[in-house]
């Protein structure tokens, strides 16, 4: 096992929580129809109830939704990569925070659904969690915040994907990371240059110290050492978090709740193994256990 017994079961538990918010939010966001009465007779009516602006286009079908999904990553990825070479930290913060800022706005605004002014009162809200994940680096603001921006993320791409599409898409996105992870090595650039350099990891992010390194710990406290102690670093990406997520979204609209559950259950024991199996000093792609994980689920809930 790569972590500790403690750390796995946090990342495993903060997980499996922004799964089943995703699948609330994901709820709270399922299209309304309604039957108007015009004077050509009844037209249907759908509202998303998507704020800022983030409601569905007519008329396009969930393969293209899914293309553009693909090109927007490639060309995200790409941009991330140029920006890495420029050093510029502050336009990379700055991009994070506003994502931030819409991603928690969607989720409590979903929270806070029959409050008068909510997507107001949400965002306002939204500001300062997002200040102090960005600017301030509080491990505690940055895991809450984790749990809340990426099931607003999720509800964007809700509407626009049928369950194959989202399907097609995990595998595409499994294959890349399998490419990112283990030909190229840049993933685990952008994640130590995000980490060290811009200071916002897009993820879950659990330092702590190894039973050796606790050891030494209170051996430096009584002799009162200041030499700097190696922190290890538990991570999970916010890919492997939202990917899964749109999928129990998915299929909570076009199957039901039970069904997204067992999405959720199906990639939280996919990502359990892949903590079980894996070794200190390498590094894993977690979405090819994970879509592997939903896939097994999938199976199942179309039984159902």
């Amino acid at each position: 096992m790569k972590h500790t017994k403690k750390v796995t079961m946090i990342l495993l538990a903060m997980f499996l929580l922004a799964q089943l918010i995703g699948i609330f939010v994901s709820f709270m966001y399922l299209p309304a129809s309604a039957a108007i009465k015009g004077g050509s007779g009844e037209i249907n009516s759908t509202d998303y109830n998507l704020p800022y602006g983030f409601t569905p286009p007519e008329d396009v079908s969930p393969g293209s939704a899914t293309t553009s999904i693909i090109i927007a990553l490639v060309i995200a990825v790409s941009l991330v990569l140029v920006l890495m070479k420029l050093r510029a930290e502050v336009v990379l913060r700055v991009w994070f925070f506003i994502v931030i800022i819409v991603g928690i706005g969607l989720a409590l605004n979903a929270f806070l659904f029959k409050v008068p002014y909510a997507s107001l009162i949400a965002i306002i809200i939204a500001l300062p969690l997002a200040f102090f994940k960005v600017f301030k680096r509080n491990i505690i603001v940055h895991n809450i915040t984790e749990l809340l921006v990426y099931p607003g993320i999720a509800a964007v791409f809700v509407p626009l994907l049928s369950v194959w599409s989202v399907v097609l898409l995990l595998v595409i996105i499994s294959i890349y990371d399998m490419y990112a992870v283990w030909h190229a090595g840049f993933m685990q650039k952008m994640a130590k240059y995000q980490m060290e350099k811009v200071k916002v990891f897009p993820g879950f992010f659990v330092p702590y110290l190894g039973k050796k390194d606790r050891v030494l710990l209170k051996g430096r406290k009584k002799s009162k050492s200041k030499k700097p102690m190696k922190v290890s670093v538990a991570i999970l990406g916010g890919g492997d978090i939202v990917f899964p997520m749109i999928l129990s979204g998915v299929v909570l609209a076009y199957m039901g709740l039970a069904q997204a559950l067992l999405i959720a259950i199906g990639a939280t024991i996919a990502l359990t193994y892949l903590f079980y199996v894996s070794e200190k000093g390498k590094f894993y792609p977690a979405m090819p256990f994970i879509t592997v994980g939903c896939l097994i689920a999938l199976g199942i809930a179309l039984l159902i």
